[in-house]
């Protein structure tokens, strides 16, 4: 009887979670994007948001495969900014301008129609390398991340 209450219960706390909170990814939620992207560029480095929805395998499959051991790399580690930003939700956001939104709003803003999405930010909000859109081809994703956040580190010591 106690174990089936617990079960019960167990389900019950699972139902009333936010599906964010049972995303195992490890990725935080966007937000403030404006504070994100100077901490970013702080550190030298763009700042690199995954754009995804709950019902995406692809999302859920860039975030474990890649984004998050690439985070926990030595060589990225304490300097780069990984944010998602989750095309399906109302959580609130600051943009790069300062300005209130959404994330389903800011995702709609840059044009995200299809996810996964990684894009790579400077301070001002512009893009500083072309986005990964998709999945792409699982055995050369890392080589993607890796050319899109060398183009965007070289292209932000430009200006």
């Amino acid at each position: 009887m106690v174990r089936h209450l617990a079960g019960l219960l167990g389900g019950l706390i699972l139902a009333c979670t936010p599906a964010t909170a049972l995303d195992p990814s490890g990725i935080p939620p966007a937000r403030d994007l404006r504070a994100e992207s100077a901490a970013a560029a702080k550190a030298g480095m763009p700042l690199v948001v995954i754009y995804s929805r709950d019902d995406c395998k692809f999302c859920k499959a860039v975030k474990r495969d890649y984004l998050e051991p690439m985070s926990r790399h030595p060589r990225h580690r304490d300097r780069l900014v990984i944010r998602e930003i989750r095309q399906d939700s109302e959580q609130a956001l600051i943009a790069f301008g300062g300005e209130k939104t959404t994330h389903a709003r800011f995702a709609a803003d840059e044009k995200i129609k299809l996810v996964p999405v990684v894009a790579f930010y400077g301070p001002d909000g512009r893009q500083l390398a072309e986005p990964i859109v998709g999945a792409r081809l699982p055995d050369f994703y890392q080589s993607y991340l890796d050319d899109g956040i060398d183009n965007a580190r070289k292209k932000f010591a430009q200006r």
